[in-house]
């Protein structure tokens, strides 16, 4: 006897657990519902047709109602909301645009009705000017406003992942953008100390951040719009984007029988089974099991809602599936910056009180040797028994196969020590011979094994001053360029012949550029006596977690205009090429070629790191040195220096 399947809702979910049904199940009867006209859309690719970097709105349409049914044999009902489902009976009320009301009954029920944006009574949420962008129709809408009436100034509210590429869509059509966000700082998944990396990409763009503070109302000004936020600050825009989460979409199961959560999503077994047999539920509006930490969770991401709508699939149809777990492994792209993540960031850590240990490794994406190379930020987190408990990405290229990696080794339980063994390939163009994954590894090791202590520039703060010696192990010249305050300067090299004026009663607390040179460090103290610890990620991380908002967006539109008029006049004397290095190696080559071109000559430099925007400035102040020109050139620093005549 065949069976009787109704799918609630398509998209990811949806429309993956009707396919996988059919492919298990011919006899089956199989009928999808879904209120609106698209039953399989690219929902994350929705921002960037917006911002035209898709052309072709229907490259978005995965798959179409027609298509289902001559390939799959689905019948299809577009336009059909299912505004009830009565469990006991195993029947669902239907809302049809073509049929009226009127209800089916089912042998199995799946349930994939997906979220919905939330929208907060806030005074005037209700303007034709505010947007909320969840499907194709509210694509549509939002791109015909801003081509209709040629809009200029957009403010985004809510900084998670699609009002972050929200912001940089926008901004990318030529948009004014302000990006308002309630939280200290924008995308939650990551850490503090790699946000700010994301935020400083926003605004070197153009994008204005306001972190730290929420809408407190909204009010039409005949074409546009103001926003007053809560600090008392108001903006004016010609339209605003809403992004500030979603809720799931369950109302319609009040009085159904199936299990609800405190927030509305439904409860689901191993198996994808709601508290009532028969009835499944997958996608944004389900609690799932986090894989790392056993928790329930909600993590509505587009790949996890496609491997449940297969597993829920595969139990209907008798093959034995379960769901292991989510492991929140995301990523996103903000203008020539990846940043991605898996498992569990420090936040989520510490609400749990579960105890963890954090190394940064900051390298490159493939050889430094080999052209292109552009600097690649990891952070691991760990726990003492060496399993890997989450990891975030930061880079311009190479971030994605990183995070995937160590994203497969949570999957399958593995350690620190396994990252370390991995054996992952390698050519110039593509890697290290020491993949970045690796060393990540290498470092964890070596805290697990006791031969170095770390402590974070977070914990810095802790530490009694008076009590303790702060040492910069970095060259002269990088120590004078910025140093944390109180430190004193030893370089790494000069190290043991120092050892004697050293108080031996006093801990050390060691750092470097970005770690290495400051393990070394320890090394050499603590096998001479020392109690020393070493700041993991060293100087780099710790001058990333200064930048504040503010600084750059504002003069953002007058660094355009002046490199333009720069580029059409730009002259130079010599070229030097320092992409690949990394800080201090940038600087001593201008220093060196510097040195051997006379006075009033311009030396044109090219650097990858991004640390030589700020370092180049610092040293040219510094060596009286004249900066004409500086600027970003994709994921390039040009610099043109003039060399200082007769020392003025």
């Amino acid at each position: 006897m065949s069976k009787k399947v109704l799918v609630v809702g398509g998209v990811a979910g949806g429309a993956s657990a009707a396919a996988r049904l059919r492919r298990m199940d011919e006899t089956a009867e199989i009928i999808m519902f879904e209120r609106d006209e698209h039953i399989s859309f690219a929902n994350c690719g929705l921002p960037y047709y917006i911002g035209e970097n898709i052309k072709e709105r229907s490259k978005l349409l995965v798959q179409t109602p027609q298509g289902m049914q001559n390939r799959f044999k689905i019948d299809v009902r577009t336009h059909s909301e299912v505004t009830q489902v009565n469990s006991a009976r195993k029947t669902v009320t239907v809302k049809s645009k073509e049929k009226g009301i009127y209800e089916e009954s089912y042998d199995y029920l799946v349930l994939s009705p997906g979220a919905k944006a939330i929208k907060p009574p806030i005074p005037g949420i209700g303007s034709n000017k505010i947007f909320t962008l969840r499907n194709i129709p509210d694509t549509d809408t939002i791109k015909s406003f801003i081509d209709k009436q040629e809009v200029q100034r957009a403010v985004v509210i809510g900084g998670g992942f699609i009002g972050v590429e929200m912001a940089e869509n926008l901004r990318e059509r030529g948009l004014e953008v302000t990006l308002v966000e309630a939280a200290p700082h924008i995308l939650p998944p990551f850490d503090t100390d790699m946000a700010v990396v994301v935020e400083q990409e926003l605004e070197n763009h153009g994008v204005k951040l306001l972190l730290n503070d929420g809408v407190k109302s909204f009010a039409d000004q005949g074409d546009t719009i103001d926003i007053v936020l809560n600090s008392g600050m108001s903006l004016n825009a010609d339209t605003v984007i809403l992004a500030i989460g979603v809720t799931p979409d369950t109302g319609f199961l009040k009085d159904s029988g199936v299990k609800l959560g405190n927030k509305g999503h439904i409860l689901v077994n191993e198996r994808l089974e709601t508290s009532w047999p028969g009835v499944y539920a997958v996608g944004d509006a389900i609690e799932v099991i986090d894989f790392v930490t056993k928790q329930n969770v909600t993590i509505p991401l587009a790949g996890p809602a496609n491997k449940q709508g297969r597993i829920a699939a595969d139990n209907i149809a008798g093959l034995a599936s379960t769901y292991k777990g989510t492991q929140g492994t995301s990523i996103l792209k903000v203008f020539g910056l990846t940043a991605a993540s898996t498992g569990n960031n420090e936040r989520s850590l510490k609400k749990l009180n579960i105890p963890y240990k954090v190394i940064y490794v900051h390298s490159a994406s493939h050889a430094t040797y080999y052209p292109g190379a552009l600097p690649l930020s990891l952070k691991l987190i760990f726990n003492d028994a060496g399993y890997i408990l989450g990891a975030q990405g930061v880079g311009s290229t190479g971030v994605d196969k990183r995070i995937d990696v160590i994203a497969t080794v949570i999957r399958l339980n593995g350690k620190v020590a396994d990252l370390a063994e991995l054996e992952l390939c390698y050519a110039p163009p593509y890697s290290s011979a020491k993949d970045p994954v690796n060393l990540a590894g290498y470092v964890a090791e070596n805290v697990l094994a006791g031969r170095t202590e770390t402590f974070t520039y977070d914990e810095l703060a802790d530490y009694d001053k008076e009590n303790t010696l702060l040492v910069d192990v970095r060259t002269e010249l990088e120590f004078q360029n910025g140093h944390i305050e109180g430190a004193v300067n030893i370089p790494v090299d000069k190290l043991r012949e120092e050892l004697n004026n050293l108080d031996r009663d006093k801990p050390i607390l060691a750092y470097c550029q970005v770690g290495q040179r400051g393990y070394y460090a320890s090394r050499i103290l603590t096998q001479h006596g020392f109690n020393v610890k070493n700041m993991t990620g060293g100087y780099k991380s710790a001058n990333a977690q200064n930048f504040r908002p503010g600084r750059v967006a504002n003069i953002a539109a007058k660094e355009s205009a002046a490199n333009s008029e720069a580029n059409s006049k730009e002259q130079y004397d010599k070229v030097l090429d320092v992409c690949g290095l990394s800080c201090p190696g940038p600087l001593m080559q201008v220093k060196a070629s510097l040195d051997d071109m006379a006075d009033g000559q311009i030396l044109k430099v090219i650097a990858s790191d991004p640390g030589f925007y700020e370092d180049i400035k610092a040293w040219c102040t510094r060596t009286n040195n004249e900066l004409v020109d500086l600027k970003r050139e994709h994921n390039q620093i040009v610099a043109l220096i003039k060399k200082k005549i007769n020392g003025n």
